[in-house]
């Protein structure tokens, strides 16, 4: 049974959808959020965090709002104090072949089947359920009202970020580490003069219209 409704208006506290899963008798919940949907180079990240029941990590919020600094401290205290977190990836290959929702949807549910215990219930941010027989909740902006999903956006965003500056390193010249594959005016200009890398999204705009063609 999959369970995509939301509340009429937002919750004032951060573990409201966690306790009203919990009064329908759930005991495992997951958060499950992703990084980067929106680069044009690079894997998109997925991130599922189960919590201990009403633990509240002071600080952790939607990652797009908290600085660089911030999320590497609270990513090692989600680490620490996390009942279980699993990540999950889809290539740029994937992403290609199957487009970025689908490749999202992939890399959310590989990072379900990462966890240890596993969920028996699901908070995803965004309007998108994932393969999964599992119950779910789909909540829009979810990263800033449900705490077990800001802490997956955390996990999520430092892990790609993570690797972005590792591919920085084997493709050296777009600037990798600093924009982490955005479509900024130095990434643009770094396609244009270089051609896409391996690790480009060779079907998104900006980076299709620079792929050579191969010679009979």
């Amino acid at each position: 049974m999959k369970q995509t409704d939301l509340f009429d208006s937002p919750p004032a506290d951060t573990l409201a959808f966690e306790q009203q899963a919990i009064r329908r008798g759930f005991g495992l919940i997951a958060g499950i959020d992703e990084a980067g949907r929106g680069p044009l180079a690079g894997p998109v990240v997925a991130a599922a965090v189960i919590l201990p029941e009403g633990l509240r990590i002071e600080g952790v919020d939607d990652s797009k709002k908290l600085s660089p600094y911030k999320r590497e401290r609270l990513f090692n205290d989600i680490m620490t104090k996390a009942l279980s977190v699993g990540t999950g990836l889809a290539s740029p290959e994937l992403i290609d072949r199957i487009n970025i929702l689908q490749a999202t949807r992939h890399a959310m549910l590989e990072a379900v089947k990462q966890l240890s215990p596993q969920p028996d219930y699901l908070l995803i941010d965004g309007i998108s359920t994932i393969d999964c027989p599992l119950p779910q909740k789909t909540i829009k902006k979810g990263d800033s009202l449900s705490l077990s999903i800001a802490a997956a956006s955390i996990i999520a965003k430092v892990t790609r970020d993570r690797l972005m500056c590792e591919l920085d390193a084997i493709h050296p010249g777009y600037g990798f580490a600093a924009h982490k594959g955005y479509g900024c005016a130095s990434h643009m200009e770094a396609i244009r003069l270089l051609g896409p890398s391996a690790v480009h999204r060779l079907t998104f705009g900006g980076v299709r219209e620079h792929i050579q063609p191969i010679s009979s």
